[in-house]
């Protein structure tokens, strides 16, 4: 099968996660993008560049099977502006987020043609694709929120027309092969997240302090993609904690960042906001020990309910708990693994590498055509 997928927004997750699918993937896959850059933009002119792209590629003799997109195409717009025989490929979206419940730091900032534009893209397509079922289930009640506020016309029916052709497609990760020989010392405590406030960064901090006064031993690396306009607890954090410091700021390249991965005892999450969790994923795959809050997806991913003894790498979302299970696992790093018998970190991770999720992919796009 002949897959024609566009990427608006060319970087980061969507990047790995295009390139991954289609190298992995059976199928033969025509890869359009744009650069990872004014992601507003890219949204608001995609479809019609994408569309003129497409309309010259097939009247050079192009042809595909099927159109697959992610979440920043207005698949709309480009289903009406692309060549006939294109706008009647199935469809599929993959949605990494949404413009409904993605954070912004103050709601009247929220432009609600990005939303629409995500719920005309998920009505045009004849498959929806979300990375976990929290995200399904939380921007489809926000959905029908947002159209209840309306002043008329309310096309509440829509939400149940997109959970019905709306599944579950996680994103994968790297078969990370390195080893890295633990050397013997106090806990490594990973943080591992954009530095901007949905990811509650002042938790985190919050819980060394305790850490610190409890007189607790332990050596720090915070990573993750920084901005011009991120939370001041960072700059405060790197001088409080500068004594404690393995990594510190954005891995430049993949084999730094794994590196650190592979380094971590225990990998820390206070997201308020994350419709995934790849960092997690990946640095359990490496051998670090989560400790999340049960909220968000994490339940989901890490088999909540489902997996014995799942419950201990949970805490109750405040600072206090969080220091308390560090505390608990600093004790605990040097009699050995921190991992119960009962749980491989391969156990939480295996079904989220791309080798594992290479045929329940193609079998889905299949399906679909």
């Amino acid at each position: 099968m002949n897959i024609l997928a566009l990427e608006p927004y060319y970087g980061g997750s969507h990047r790995a996660f295009i390139d991954s699918l289609s190298h992995v993937s059976e199928h033969t896959w025509t890869i359009l993008t744009l650069p990872a850059h004014k992601w507003k933009w890219r949204m608001r002119h995609s479809a019609i560049t994408f569309a003129r792209q497409v309309s010259e590629l097939f009247q050079k003799g192009k042809s595909w099977d099927m159109v697959f997109c992610s979440d920043m195409l207005n698949l709309a717009e480009f289903t009406a502006l692309a060549p006939v025989e294109i706008s009647r490929l199935p469809k599929v979206i993959y949605f990494h987020e949404n413009q409904l419940t993605y954070p912004v730091r103050v709601e009247d900032e929220r432009d609600y043609q990005f939303v629409m534009t995500n719920l005309t893209s998920a009505l045009a397509a004849d498959a929806v694709w979300f990375n976990s079922q929290f995200h399904v289930d939380c921007f489809l009640e926000a959905l029908v929120k947002f159209l209840k506020s309306m002043p008329d016309c309310q096309p509440l029916e829509v939400a149940e027309k997109i959970r019905a052709k709306a599944s579950v497609h996680p994103p994968g990760i790297a078969d990370l092969t390195g080893f890295c020989e633990r050397k013997p010392g106090p806990l490594r405590i990973l943080w591992a997240a954009r530095w901007e406030h949905d990811k509650n960064p002042e938790l985190f901090f919050e819980a060394l302090d305790i850490l610190n006064v409890n007189e607790v031993q332990f050596r720090l690396s915070v990573i993750g993609q920084s901005f011009r306009d991120q939370p001041d607890v960072f700059s405060k954090s790197h001088s409080r904690f500068s004594d404690y410091i393995d990594h510190w700021g954005y891995q430049k390249t993949r084999p730094d960042y794994e590196r650190v991965l592979m380094q971590a005892d225990v990998i820390v999450s206070t997201a308020n906001h994350e419709f995934f969790g790849i960092s997690v994923v990946e640095a359990i795959a490496a051998g670090a020990y989560p400790l999340v809050p049960n909220r968000l997806s994490y339940p989901e991913i890490l088999g909540l309910g489902r997996i014995e003894n799942a419950e201990q790498f949970f805490y109750d979302g405040s600072p206090g708990d969080l220091a308390h299970k560090l505390s608990r696992l600093a004790a605990r790093i040097n009699e050995g693994a921190l991992f119960p018998a009962t749980i491989n970190p391969a156990t939480l991770t295996d079904r989220f590498k791309w080798n594992n999720l290479a045929r329940p992919y193609d079998r889905a796009l299949e399906q679909i055509r």
